[in-house]
């Protein structure tokens, strides 16, 4: 599971995915995003601009996590 430190109010997905050095670019997100494989907080999210905040958990098609801390 990575840990994600959050020094602002929140981020959105696609952000969140280059930051922790999931996909290389904003492309690859955006794509990454569309399949639809892509849970937060135990739900099914397609939005690249979805807000995330601390406590919010993001979990990826390869199984990999992503826990958004304050």
């Amino acid at each position: 599971m990575i840990s994600f430190n959050l020094r602002t109010e929140y981020i959105t997905l696609g952000q969140i995915l280059k930051a922790a050095d999931v996909v290389g670019s904003g492309g690859q997100a955006r794509e990454l995003i569309a399949e639809g494989e892509i849970t937060v907080n135990g739900e099914k999210e397609n939005r690249r601009g979805r807000k995330l905040r601390p406590g919010d958990l993001i979990e990826l098609p390869d199984g990999q996590k992503i826990k958004v801390e304050g």
